[in-house]
């Protein structure tokens, strides 16, 4: 009479699980670093939005032939303009950027900045919008927490 047992010998249990352990080890750090590539794209995809909802608001502001600081009317909502471009605590509505998808901080009374970070667990991955101090000058944006070294480190 023949006596079969099934399942795995000790050794083959354990190969399978070294197997399993290395390939684990592989694909972890890789996964990681997809999700700071994903923050980077979404901030980057952030400052094309302010870029264009600027640049629509500005031309706007010169089709309709307004002043500089006239306000301008996208979508239904009042756009605040200085110097032809929209002003720091509006640049959010003209770009169309919004919680709960982005941490938005509140600009503040008479800013000229405006902070947008991928959510507030990573603070230090954001963009910045910094409106036109005087008359015919575009306004400036850094994103060099997103880009280079740096947005590996901001963004990981």
């Amino acid at each position: 009479m023949k006596n079969k047992n099934g399942g795995f010998t000790l050794i083959e249990l354990v190969v399978v699980i070294t197997i399993l352990g290395v390939l684990a080890a592989i694909a972890l750090p890789r996964f990681a670093a997809l999700q700071a590539d994903a923050r980077i794209a979404k901030m980057k995809g952030a400052l094309a939005s302010v870029k264009a909802g600027a640049v629509l608001a500005h031309s706007l502001q010169l089709t309709q032939g307004l002043a500089a600081n006239a306000d301008v009317t996208m979508e239904g909502q009042t756009i605040r303009m200085r110097n032809g471009y929209p002003t720091a605590a509006d640049i959010v509505l003209a770009a169309g950027i919004a919680a709960p998808d982005y941490d938005v901080p509140n600009a503040g009374a008479g800013a000229t900045t405006r902070t947008i970070r991928v959510d507030s667990t990573y603070t230090a991955c954001s963009i910045t919008y910094t409106e036109p101090l005087a008359a015919n000058t575009p306004p400036t944006y850094d994103s060099s927490a997103v880009s280079g070294t740096t947005g590996r480190t901001n963004c990981q």
